[in-house]
């Protein structure tokens, strides 16, 4: 009884711990859903190969695997990987970015892109 009393408690305890799932957010085609904690890269996230190069000017590097595509910008302050992917057959678009100081280091996404868009080449 002890026991089936202690499992209940936990259960209850549990039940507590959950989560609300948001709903899919529906979109026109062609656009990108912004998830939370994207805020500074609404210039990047959705963009095609030629948005990002009236950006940021022409890529440094770019890496194509199969349908998908690797667009990498660099800066004296920064590097930016920007990953697109097709949806339905369409045009790759960006659904992705990485972004790290010239040495390897962490540095935030948004400030990369703001560097960026500074650099000779980009608008």
């Amino acid at each position: 009884m002890r026991n089936l009393l202690a499992g209940l408690a936990g259960s209850a305890l549990l039940a507590g711990c959950t989560t609300a799932v948001a709903p899919p957010v529906r979109l026109a085609p062609g656009r990108v859903a912004m998830p939370v904690g994207i805020v500074g890269l609404e210039r990047v996230m959705g963009q095609n190969a030629a948005g990002l190069t009236a950006l940021f000017g022409k890529p440094d590097a770019d890496f194509r695997e199969g349908a998908a595509r690797k667009l990498q910008f660099q800066g004296p302050i920064c590097v930016l990987d920007a990953y697109l992917y097709p949806e339905k057959g369409a045009e790759p678009r960006v659904t992705y970015v990485d972004a790290r100081q010239r040495d390897g280091t962490p540095i935030d996404r948004a400030s990369c892109v703001a560097a960026l868009t500074r650099r000779g080449g980009g608008k």
